[in-house]
């Protein structure tokens, strides 16, 4: 369910087939048996597979792998990489493979109606098909196919007001259309695009009113409700502009430049759920990049992505978003490169990916993300070679946490808790620790959790003791935490059975703040002051700032001592 997705019973010492029997899971196995006249059953092991480890490789079999290519495609349908087209030096190819990873194993993809052979097209999934479209083969192509991998079927897709033939453009699947956009043919950089619906077979031009200058080799990601293209070249120039397509209205927006990254082609882009991060490529006059940024569509704002520890500069390289991280492999320059980076955009941070194991060095290849690993497949290298191997490369995420809080106890008054956000604005404590300023954290979990250790990773404090190992609930003791102060709390190797990772919790330390906005003022001060003989309880506990179970006129000396301190950024 977590996934909404099957996997066959093998049926290899399988019971006879019957129906009206009866069925029990043990915890470990279910048991069938009886039904009909049958006095037999038996026993169906279901052990769920063991995490990969995290920063691993783990090379793609060779057995029936499609032929080694360059500039081909691939999607990820849930279970499966499908990859197709693309080119060597004996040609272009309408061949392609579907890669099952969990029994590294390929199946070929039909070539019966498949489009004609390609390098430099688009591919999408759309939940139930591949749809690819244009690209090259000798002359530029306006032509396309949906691929069922169910049904190992291909459909052409119609020219009927499709746009003009082109390569190096881009696609997004908006949830019922693909959208594609720029690219170049015969000289000509367009700022064309078009809707494709597969329910309805039909095109639809998108408007070219305050559209991004015509180019090749943008990128594109899909928002949710926008499409937004960054990037590429024409004749005389890279860009560093961009725009936001709304296919409901039919417009354009255009990005912010202010603070964008260098122009730039051949680099990558991919979506958080919040922002687009764009990475490395190439400038016009073929330096490479290891820069890039973070767009926020909804401010329309730039912020430089951290250079301190990225990956080498390069182009022709591959980035997948994990849900957390932002993963670039391979890519050229001055050679080609089986190296790569892992960015975490709310830590501003880059940790190198390892290369024991990891595939041969190589550009242009495919590399999509499945849920916990990222598949790279295909691609050239020195030679020039034409790569039919590719490698799995395994991310352990850290199990989510559900909430965390800041706990006190307030005397005979109780126990009250300040919420800290796992995202976003931190949380304020306000209270005293008293003389060694301790404080306590409570993470919570939505299963059962083990962890090696925490420590204090950022900010002044130090763990004490840590309970609840094993439980859905873990408490961190900490002592001489500082005020005026963000601290951050890593749980360390924390594991849920099937994820395994640091889980940071932050907290800003404020001594006074009861208003909780960061800075102790007078607004502060009038509020504690008039709590004062009121009992402590949900709505004005933060008023007790010396945790005694009374509001007093300590508790309004305390904020006034600290009238004019501010939360650092």
């Amino acid at each position: 369910p977590g996934t909404d997705s099957w996997a066959a019973t093998s049926t290899t010492g399988a019971p006879p087939g019957r129906e009206f029997h009866t069925a029990v899971w043990t915890g470990s196995q279910m048991i069938v048996w009886g039904g009909g006249a049958f006095n037999t059953g038996g026993r169906y092991c279901a052990q769920p597979l063991a995490p990969c480890t995290d920063d691993t490789w783990t090379p793609t079999t060779l057995i029936n792998a499609p032929a080694g290519r360059t500039y081909h495609t691939a999607v990820w349908t849930g279970s499966e990489i499908i990859v197709w087209g693309g080119v060597d030096l004996s040609g272009y190819f309408n061949t392609g493979g579907r890669y099952h990873p969990t029994t590294d194993s390929w199946t070929a993809t039909s070539t019966t109606n498949a489009p004609a052979g390609r390098e430099i097209h688009t591919a999408v999934w759309t939940g139930s098909e591949m749809i690819v479209w244009g690209g090259y083969n000798g002359i530029d192509l306006n032509t396309g196919g949906r691929y069922n991998p169910n049904a190992d079927s291909w459909t052409a897709t119609s020219t009927t007001n499709a746009p003009a033939a082109r390569d190096s453009h881009t696609a997004v699947w908006t949830g019922n259309e693909m959208i594609v956009w720029g690219g170049f043919s015969s000289g000509s950089y367009f700022d064309t695009g078009g809707r494709y619906d597969p329910g309805t077979d039909n095109w639809a031009a998108t408007s070219t009113a305050g559209a991004p200058d015509g180019r090749a080799g943008p990128t594109a990601v899909w928002t949710g409700s926008e499409m937004i293209a960054w990037g590429g070249y024409n004749s005389s120039s890279d860009f560093n502009t961009g725009g936001r397509y709304n296919p409901g209205t039919d417009s354009w927006t255009a990005t912010n430049t202010t603070n964008a990254p260098a122009a730039r082609d051949s680099h990558t882009a991919v979506w958080t759920g919040s922002e687009m991060i764009v990475w490395g490529g190439e400038t016009f006059n073929f330096s490479r990049l290891n820069t890039g940024g973070r767009y926020n569509p909804g401010t329309d704002n730039w912020i430089a992505t951290s250079a301190a520890s990225a990956p080498a500069p390069r182009d022709a390289h591959t980035a997948v978003w994990t849900s957390s991280q932002m993963i670039v492999w391979g890519g050229f320059y001055p050679s080609f490169l089986n190296t790569g980076g892992r960015y975490n955009p709310s830590t501003d941070s880059w940790t190198a990916t390892s290369t024991t194991g990891a595939p041969a060095a190589r550009d242009f290849h495919t590399a999509v993300w499945t849920g916990s690993q990222m598949i790279i497949w295909g691609g050239a290298g020195s030679g020039p070679t034409y790569f039919n191997t590719g490698g799995r490369y395994c991310v352990q995420t850290a199990p989510m946490a559900q909430s965390a809080f800041s706990r006190k106890t307030h005397g005979a008054a109780g126990t009250f808790d300040i919420p800290l956000p796992l995202t976003g604005n931190v949380g304020i404590e306000c209270r005293s620790g008293g003389a060694s300023n301790n404080y306590q954290m409570i993470i919570n979990f939505a299963t059962n959790v083990t962890l090696e250790s925490a420590s204090v990773t950022s900010g002044t404090g130090m763990v004490t003791t840590f309970t609840g190992n094993g439980t859905p609930t873990i408490t961190v003791n900490l002592t001489g935490v500082i005020n005026i102060q963000r601290i951050t709390m890593t749980l360390h190797s924390v594991n849920d059975g099937n994820h395994t990772g640091d889980v940071p919790v932050s907290m800003g330390v404020l001594i006074g703040d009861t208003t909780g906005n960061g800075l102790v003022n007078a607004g502060d001060v009038s509020q504690t002051k008039s709590q004062v003989g009121q009992p402590v309880g949900s709505s004005n506990f933060r008023e007790d700032v010396n945790a005694s179970g009374t509001i007093t006129a300590t508790d309004v000396a305390q904020v006034k001592a600290n009238v004019g301190t501010s939360l650092p950024p």
